[in-house]
């Protein structure tokens, strides 16, 4: 219910613009019709009418209108309106005032532009009524649809192009292929605009298609993909179903075909023809042979084999998985002489079979190989292969061990020559005859050194020793009984002085190098010169054994302490060998329990009572005096090289060696100068004047001069060095003598003093001129740590020049 309408009675028109002589009704039908606008007063009338304020329905205009006046779109009018102009009409919304236009006056709606109904389907406006005068709302503001009617104006569209789709080869009859839809822009609830219909424009031989649901099928059933793999099939779309004047577009389908296998495989020849070396080792390839298929994909996969048994037995087939070839291979040596030429059938099959074209006929086909052997030179073949020979280790030299033989397999058939490959048996302990094969023994044969013998027999062809064949010979040194048996070891026992008759002293075995067949059986007894002995006797037990036992009671070490008992051993031949072995028994004193306690043989008691704790302790301590003794040794030769050098004065260690200046004056705790003064003998200087009275200086004078011409080292002729010069060469001599001291004297050259100095060189080393062409009275300029040389220099040159005055 709306406020406001008591007293209004609006009526709306829906004027088409081609049955305009219809508004009464038009009018009717939206009073008492469904969808209807506001609603007025509830009231009843009279007749059954519902009185309202707006009375309308939805309003229409059609499409793409292409006339060049406004299209007459509907009117819009209210009850109290007395058709005298005072009630103004206007619209508002969607598109007013542009696309619709309405008269203030009579309330006629026009549009004026063209409109799309793909575009916008309808437009929502606001219609007012007010009073001209007053500018106020006659009628409450309400709302009102203007719909755009369609037409035929879009023509179907495949939007999901483009497509592809596929189907195996040989397909039935109908089999589904893909679905194509177009899409319409027109109304689908308003005529036939949007109602699509499908068919083949191009490509109806072999396939078809719904017109309904644009669903492609197989109109036939021989679709091979080896005579075309793929077609290009044009569907239509239609709209209006399919009737005169309806708008269609079209789009290219592409139908590719799939495989299927359907084809067996095919050799493009019936015989191939391969040639091959007989050397040729197994598993050489002779060459490959390919069965072509026209499928694609796993279809094509094959497998071969060989079918007759000779090719079975003399070539294998492998398929190269790659390529899809068959290998045919080497599976036995091949011989030239035997057979020259070999026929093989080879088949080849598919590997997966589609059991739908079985009746198709067989997927497999045969061809024939033909291998050609080739002959070659080839080295000589032992016959037969035995490789085990045997002889008597007595045999003599150059008895015949066995005969090898050896034949060419060549059609010439050349002869053949033997030999032994010498670095199989280099001790040349086996020749052979190199016309027959024979084989002899080159030196005597001993089984106990070398039971067997490995050696290489070469056989070649006599006029080409390049082929030549190697087999390897074993050869078996039969045993000989040439060995007697021996004691197994040196065996000695000990028998108590208290022990009883029958007693076990010892069980004896032996050992023999030779190995007879039936195995080993000895013989014991005492030699004959033992046979009347009362102490001892000996029991073969008969399993190549024997026991010692006691014979008689009671023992006496004071009386003898060791007996010695011959035993015989006799092996079972043949011939039957024997040897002689010494059993050694001692007597010793045992406890009650029988436990031997000492025996007279301090070196068997402590032999076999030494533990081996006991022996490493020993040799530690045999370690420990050698240790002590060389380092007493290196300790006296020591003392001695240091009381060498004090006995001799050495003074080599006073010669030391500075590598800085020097403190100059100041620093006079640095080196002892009385060491170096000391050296010289200043009473040979004086002798050396001519005597020097008082006139000419005395001996202090003399000393002042010589102390003075030191640092310039004038070597003058009236001094005599020979003192130092003996010393010197006797020091030498003794150090050269003398290996256990080092190197301690060394000799230096100085050629060169350095750059960049200051001052001249102080030096009077090569200084050849006499001191009184020098001047020294630069040095007291030098600041005070040289002012004591500078004296010192600065007296020598005063008394120079006394001197010449």
């Amino acid at each position: 219910m709306v406020k406001g309408l008591q007293g209004f009675s609006w009526t709306m028109l829906l004027l088409l613009c081609a049955i305009q002589e219809l508004g009464a009704w038009a009018m009717h039908t939206a009073v008492e019709g469904p969808g209807l606008g506001q609603q007025g007063d509830p009231a009843l009338l009279a007749g059954g009418r519902v009185k309202r304020g707006w009375v309308w329905n939805q309003f229409f205009v059609v499409e793409e209108y292409t006339g060049t006046e406004p299209l007459y779109v509907g009117k819009i009018h209210s009850d109290s309106d007395e058709g005298d102009g005072s009630i103004k009409y206007t619209i508002s919304g969607e598109g007013a005032g542009t696309i619709f236009l309405i008269d203030e006056i009579t309330g006629d709606i026009h549009a004026t532009e063209r409109l799309d109904r793909e575009q916008k389907t309808f437009y929502t406006l606001r219609a007012q009524a007010r009073d001209r005068q007053t500018d106020q709302l006659l009628e409450p503001e309400s709302e009102f649809i203007i719909k755009v009617q369609d037409i035929n104006d879009s023509e179907p569209r495949f939007l999901e192009g483009p497509y592809i789709g596929s189907v195996a080869e040989l397909s039935p009859i109908g089999t589904s292929v893909m679905q194509v839809m177009a899409s319409d822009a027109d109304d689908p609830t308003y005529g036939s605009s949007a109602r699509v219909v499908y068919s083949v424009l191009e490509g109806e031989q072999r396939f078809t298609v719904d017109s309904k649901t644009g669903v492609i099928r197989t109109a036939v059933a021989d679709l091979d993909r080896e005579t075309q793999d793929r077609y290009e099939v044009v569907i239509r779309a239609t709209d209006m179903a399919g009737q005169l004047g309806g708008l269609s577009g079209s789009t290219t389908v592409t139908i590719v075909v799939t495989d299927v296998n359907d084809n067996p495989p095919r050799f493009p020849q019936k015989m191939y023809q391969f040639s091959i070396v007989e050397t040729a080792p197994v598993g050489t390839a002779i060459g490959r042979v390919k069965a072509e298929d026209s499928d694609v994909g796993e279809n094509t996969d094959m497998m071969y084999q060989v079918k007759d048994e000779e090719g079975v037995e003399m070539f294998k087939v492998t398929t190269d998985s790659n390529t899809q070839e068959a290998v045919i291979t080497v599976q036995k040596p091949l011989d030239y002489e035997s057979k020259k030429v070999h026929t093989v059938v080879v088949e080849a099959l598919n590997k997966f079979v589609d059991p739908r074209f079985v009746d198709l006929g067989t997927f497999r086909d045969q061809t024939i190989v033909r291998v050609s052997v080739l002959d070659v030179d080839e080295p000589p073949e032992f016959r037969p292969p035995s490789n085990l020979m045997e002889v008597q280790e007595d045999a003599h030299v150059g008895s015949v061990v066995g005969v090898v033989t050896a034949l060419d397999p060549d059609t010439a058939n050349h002869p053949v020559r033997y030999a032994i490959d010498r670095s199989t048996d280099a001790e040349r302990i086996f020749d052979i005859d190199a016309n027959t094969g024979a084989i002899v023994t080159g030196k005597v044969l001993d089984r106990e050194a070398a039971g067997w013998h490995n050696i290489t027999v070469l056989a070649m062809e006599a006029d080409n020793h390049s082929q030549v064949s190697r087999a390897s010979l074993r050869i078996r040194i039969l045993d000989v009984n040439d060995n007697p048996p021996e004691l197994a070891t040196p065996y000695e026992a000990a028998v108590c002085e208290d022990a009883k008759p029958g007693q076990l002293i010892q069980t004896i075995s032996v050992v023999d190098r030779d190995e007879p067949q039936s195995g080993h059986h000895f013989y014991f007894t005492l030699v004959p010169e033992a046979t009347n002995n009362h102490h001892f006797s000996l029991l073969d037990i008969k399993d190549n054994t024997a026991a010692v036992h006691t014979q008689r009671m009671g023992f006496n070490r004071q009386e003898q302490d060791v007996y010695l008992l011959p035993i015989l051993v006799v092996d079972s031949g043949p011939p039957a060998l024997s040897s002689t072995g010494t059993l050694t028994i001692r007597v010793c004193g045992c406890d009650s329990n029988g436990a031997i306690q000492s025996c007279n043989s301090t070196a068997y008691v402590v032999s076999a009572t030494l533990s081996p704790g006991a022996l490493i302790a020993l040799l530690v301590c045999v370690l420990i005096l050698v240790v002590l003794v060389l380092l007493i040794l290196t300790l006296k030769r020591h003392q001695k090289s240091h009381l060498t050098s004090e006995d001799d004065e050495d003074m080599r260690d006073n010669v030391i060696k500075y590598n800085d200046e020097g403190g100059g004056e100041q620093d006079t705790e640095a080196y002892d100068m009385s060491a170096l003064r000391s050296l010289y003998d200043f009473s040979e200087i004086k002798g050396g004047d001519g005597g020097g009275g008082p006139g000419e200086g005395g001996p202090s004078r003399n000393l002042a001069s010589a102390l003075h011409a030191l640092p310039q080292w004038v070597q003058s002729p009236d001094l005599d060095f020979s003192v130092f010069r003996d010393y010197i060469c006797k020091k030498v001599e003794q150090a050269d003598e003398d290996f256990s001291v080092p190197p301690y004297d060394s000799f230096q050259t100085y050629a060169f003093e350095g750059s960049d100095s200051p001052v001249p060189s102080l030096s009077s080393i090569n200084t050849w001129s006499s001191g009184s062409e020098q001047d020294f009275s630069y040095l007291g300029g030098w600041g005070p740590r040289f002012r004591q040389l500078a004296a010192l220099y600065a007296g020598r040159r005063g008394e120079e020049d006394s001197e010449e005055s």
